[in-house]
């Protein structure tokens, strides 16, 4: 039997002494709440998902302690990527108090945001990112296409770094923009150690009116380029919610994946993310 498992999923709660200023932004109104375990359980009944992976959304050691905090109250949370200061000198021993834990699953920065669209290259940055090579904790990669470049560079410097490029990079699916994307993403997989998440796409595309037929070119592109043992499933909830519903996103992959065999399902949508993150499951 497989397990389904969601690599990528988000809570927040605005109560909380955390930073949720972008949730501000009147294009967000309709996700600025609290969503917490509860609120997602019902989604994973409605699609058989059994196990989520939580994604930092904060750059503070706080929100890591406050995850994996309710990875002991719901055990369907079976990892946390969490957040540690690449840049500083003090990365390894902030990472010290986590990386033991068997719920700390990787480390991302919002490297999107970065003004510095080098950022992830810098010298300061490379050194943090060896540390996480060192204790074998992956990083995930948020970038915007135009970060791409770097993929290369970062797998040359980082040989045995596990990385995972979330959301495709963001190709521009409303604009129906390919080309570069294509060319860059297919540049990332010729890096043995790069994966990448089949999420994050519903909100690239036309918020109103997209359909799966809008994400099938992307879909199949990563496909192609990374195989499904580097793919894996992620509903980016409840971001995703800006543009359709949980079950929405889960249906509309499933329709671009088209037949796949048994064993590229039980890897896309379990095994890839079990075997990158180290998950405590078996994915079956």
């Amino acid at each position: 039997m497989l397990m389904i498992i969601d690599a990528h999923q988000h809570f927040w709660k605005l109560d909380l002494p955390f930073d949720y200023a972008w949730l501000n932004q009147p294009q967000h109104e309709p996700i600025c709440r609290s969503f917490l375990p509860e609120t997602l359980l019902p989604h994973l009944k409605n699609t058989g998902v059994e196990r989520t992976v939580f994604v930092q959304t904060q750059h503070n050691l706080e929100e890591n302690r406050w995850a994996l905090g309710l990875t002991e109250e719901h055990d369907f949370i079976v990892g946390v990527v969490g957040w540690v200061d690449l840049a500083s000198p003090q990365c390894e021993s902030q990472l010290e108090e986590f990386r033991d834990h068997p719920q700390f699953v990787g480390v991302r920065h919002v490297t999107q945001d970065e003004p510095d669209e080098n950022f992830i290259v810098r010298a300061d940055v490379i050194r943090g990112l060896k540390v996480l090579e060192k204790h074998q904790v992956p990083f995930d990669l948020l970038f915007y296409v135009q970060h791409l470049r770097h993929a290369p560079t970062l797998a040359r410097e980082l040989p045995s770094l596990p990385m995972v490029i979330d959301h495709l990079s963001k190709p521009r699916i409303r604009a129906g923009e390919i080309d570069q994307w294509r060319k860059e993403i297919q540049g990332a997989a010729a890096c043995d150690n790069i994966s990448c998440k089949l999420s994050g796409m519903v909100t690239e595309a036309d918020w109103t009116s997209w359909k799966p037929a809008d994400l099938k070119p992307y879909v199949e592109t990563v496909l192609e380029a990374f195989g499904p043992e580097r793919c894996m499933f992620g509903s980016d909830w409840p971001v995703c919610e800006l543009a359709g519903t949980y079950e929405e996103v889960h249906e509309a992959l499933r329709t671009c994946l088209g037949e796949l065999s048994e064993g590229e399902e039980r890897q896309i949508f379990g095994e890839t993310a079990v075997r990158f993150y180290k998950l405590p499951v078996t994915a079956e």
